[in-house]
């Protein structure tokens, strides 16, 4: 598990997604009025730590946590989250049921534009069931799919074939186009090594090419 503080508040985690045979990230944001996590997954090389370590924080701030999903495939271990500490779970309104089948729980479903926890703001993507997150206060984007980290740096596009039939990455490069109308310092991927500077550039690079 690797862990990095990108602001006051705000963690990123890294831990082996043993499905996929690969180190995926997770965040962690202490909210004004809430703990949020996005996308949680417990590291299996380092179970203990990670739940020491969350035990903490939640008994230190003594505020409710909630649980954010990008998208089903990212549910991991939301459940082991709920029966713990009895953690609402936020799904997208297309992806509820794909997330309820995983977590065994979902108490608020929402579409984008609708108010979260923690002021975090979701917009829509060319995948009907998946959002990507943004984070005011730290200027960060959150994705889940959509969007990984590039070979050697900055961002880049899902492969094509991760998308709906129907869709194209030309329509997935549109819904992401909102995106740049934010001020945006950091994109925090989940695949892959997060942006934590000039953000918007890495975007926009992005979405260009």
């Amino acid at each position: 598990m690797d862990v990095q503080e990108l602001g006051t508040g705000l963690w990123r985690w890294t831990g082996f997604h043993s499905e996929w045979k690969e180190v995926v990230g997770a965040l962690y944001y202490e909210a004004p009025a809430a703990i949020v996590l996005i996308d949680p997954l417990v590291p299996p090389e380092d179970t203990e730590k990670f739940w020491k370590a969350l035990d903490r924080d939640v008994e230190r701030l003594g505020k409710p946590l909630h649980v954010l999903v990008t998208v089903f495939w990212h549910t991991r271990d939301t459940k082991a989250v709920i029966g713990r500490y009895g953690a609402r779970v936020w799904a997208p309104r297309r992806g509820r049921a794909a997330i309820e089948r995983r977590a065994g729980s979902v108490t608020d479903v929402f579409r984008p534009g609708d108010a979260l926890p923690g002021g975090v703001v979701a917009f829509a993507t060319a995948r009907a069931a998946e959002v990507v997150y943004w984070i005011p206060e730290h200027r960060a984007v959150v994705p889940g799919d959509v969007i990984l980290g590039a070979e050697g740096g900055g961002l880049r596009l899902c492969p094509r074939s991760w998308l709906p039939e129907k869709s194209s990455l030309d329509e997935l490069r549109e819904s992401l186009k909102p995106l740049l109308d934010l001020p945006v310092e950091r994109v925090l991927v989940s695949h892959g090594a997060p942006v934590v500077r000039r953000g918007r550039a890495a975007l926009k690079r992005m979405l260009e090419g």
